[in-house]
């Protein structure tokens, strides 16, 4: 959760640093990360499909096949970064200019997603390598060496961004180059991490089609699962620079509170039931591995549900840090409190479609996310907000309904409990069941 939080807290302190500059600097920010989310998507799809095989074979003691998967994971992440090093260099500012932004927010915009998108490769072998990590059973060494990257990587947005010292006060372009920075720095350390004595998990050389075919087979939907809802951010951004610039600039900086505030705690939870379910269902204790899930999603619930209170109670104090600005304070507000009342469910949804990925079903998850994101946050917003002309508040109900769908979605998903049927197939397939002794 430390990890979790100092990542968060990067993300925060780019708006807060872009905040300085002006609102068309955060909006041109938040939509550069619209396109940032694609490569991220497919990192966490691929980091989604290792955790789940890396977590079951280390339960089960079937280390070479856990290996593979590591192996394998880690590359395909590399190759699949490619791509995105020529879109953001080609086609980074026509891209936010087709969102509907203003010109100079394109401009700034396009320089952003074109330094971020450079590393792409980078940011993919990092977060598979973490995960890889972490499913073998240490959670200690990703975050050690994400903790020294993300502070690396705050430092350098404050000083290059602000131009503090004798540094050159690079705006945006520093705020990118922090990133990118960082990127490379994870990427390295953790590969080293792995290939040294430091960690349980190790490279081999790539030789079971099974493990290849189990390790799309589980990523497949989750990568889907970002892209198609990261493609159905752009509409709903649209919709939202209907409003105005400043609305859009209010949505980036109220979700962004949220985020830093409650993501920390979700997605900690999310990668420990992750890795507490998988390794007991690889260890052959289905029961066990049901009851960590709901375990887990109680604290959840408890913990961020209690944070979503706080935030809703001082949203406007909380987003009078990052801006000045009356008009896109009021906005922010409001979306910060549509975060807060979605806070349970948004943590039920987190924690059980992890607990559902090391039980091998990233399908659920993904019909819940996208039924969720194209019926509540595009249908909500566009039919309520722009055609019934309920204007802000129908965007604000958009996100609580997309919510509360998603996790009612997986949570049936979750008590049916196909996923464990699931799981033991595919250990036996690829010979990691846990022996009779």
């Amino acid at each position: 959760m430390i990890e979790q939080f100092l990542r968060t807290m990067m993300r925060t302190t780019d708006v807060v640093v872009t905040g300085l500059f002006s609102p068309a600097a955060v909006a041109a920010v938040g939509l550069a990360d619209l396109y940032a989310r694609l490569p991220l998507r497919i990192g966490l799809g691929l980091g989604s499909g290792v955790i789940a095989l890396s977590s079951q074979d280390t339960g089960s003691g079937a280390t070479g096949n856990r290996d593979e998967a590591i192996t394998q994971a880690i590359l395909l992440g590399a190759v699949a970064g490619l791509p995105f090093v020529l879109f953001g260099v080609l086609f980074g500012e026509r891209a936010i200019a087709v969102l509907g932004a203003e010109p100079e927010v394109a401009r700034m915009g396009g320089l952003y997603l074109a330094i971020i998108f450079a590393t792409s490769p980078a940011r993919h072998v990092a977060l598979v390598a973490a995960r890889s990590i972490q499913g073998a059973g240490d959670t200690r060494t990703p975050m050690y060496l994400n903790v020294v990257s993300n502070g690396l990587n705050i430092v350098g947005t404050l000083v290059l961004g602000l131009g503090l010292g004798p540094a050159p006060r690079l705006h945006i372009l520093g705020v990118g180059v922090a990133t990118a920075f960082g990127n490379v720095f994870s990427a390295l350390a953790l590969a080293a991490a792995i290939r040294g004595p430091w960690t349980p998990a190790n490279f081999v050389r790539p030789r079971q089609w099974t493990v290849t075919k189990q390790l799309l087979s589980i990523s497949a939907p989750r990568i889907a699962e970002g892209l198609v809802t990261t493609v159905l951010e752009f509409p709903f951004n649209s919709i939202l620079l209907v409003f105005g610039t400043d609305v859009n600039a209010a949505y980036q900086i109220g979700r962004r509170v949220y985020q830093q505030l409650t993501s920390p705690l979700s997605r900690g939870y999310r990668t420990g039931t992750s890795i507490v379910v998988g390794q007991t269902l690889g260890d052959g204790d289905p029961a066990g591995a049901r009851y960590n899930g709901w375990a887990a999603a109680a604290l959840g619930l408890l913990t961020v549900g209690s944070l979503g209170g706080a935030i809703f109670v001082g949203a406007e104090r909380i987003v009078g840090v990052f801006t000045d600005d009356p008009s896109t304070i009021g906005y922010a507000a409001g979306f910060a409190r549509a975060y807060a009342l979605a806070a349970p469910a948004t943590v039920l949804y987190v924690v059980l479609s992890g607990a559902l990925t090391s039980g091998s079903d990233t399908r659920t998850p993904f019909i819940a996310r996208v039924s969720g994101m194209a019926v509540g946050m595009l249908g909500v917003s566009a039919v309520g907000g722009i055609y019934l002309d309920y204007g802000m508040s129908a965007v604000y109900a958009s996100i609580v309904v997309f919510y509360v769908w998603a996790m009612g979605y997986v949570a049936v998903g979750y008590y049916r409990g196909g996923w464990v049927e699931r799981t033991q197939t595919m250990m036996n397939e690829r010979g990691s069941a846990p022996s009779e002794d």
